[in-house]
């Protein structure tokens, strides 16, 4: 099993840098990045982020979320409330039923509704 520690000496060991050259590199001490990579202490923010900077990863990469160095691309997909004659109520309360556009901006938005929420409603 993948660990951050792990992950971070494999990153250093693609460069061939020793735990001292990378501390010198990192302005750390050789002792602080051999607790890191046995996992004997737990990172700081500002470290993680540098080492992501410096060898070019994603934080979940260094994290052991994905094996993809550049990371994974997430979709954002809200989730529809179980109310969903509700939240149609609150839809058409919002719009002026007079007005052409806000009756195509209003159908727009229960369309995607319905596509995001599974209903065939």
């Amino acid at each position: 099993m993948n660990t951050v520690g792990s992950r971070l000496k494999a990153l250093r060991a693609t460069t061939g840098l020793s735990q001292q050259a990378l501390a010198d590199i990192a302005g750390s001490k050789q002792s602080t990045i051999n607790r890191y990579e046995n996992n004997a202490s737990e990172m700081p923010y500002g470290i993680l982020l540098w080492y992501a900077d410096y060898f070019d990863v994603s934080l979940d990469y260094i994290f052991c979320r994905t094996d993809k160095p550049q990371g994974e691309l997430y979709e954002f997909r809200p989730k529809m409330s179980k109310e969903t004659e509700q939240m149609k109520a609150f839809i058409e309360m919002c719009f002026d039923p007079d007005s052409p556009m806000n009756e195509k901006l209003k159908n727009t938005l229960l369309d995607m509704m319905v596509a995001k929420s599974g209903d065939t409603a």
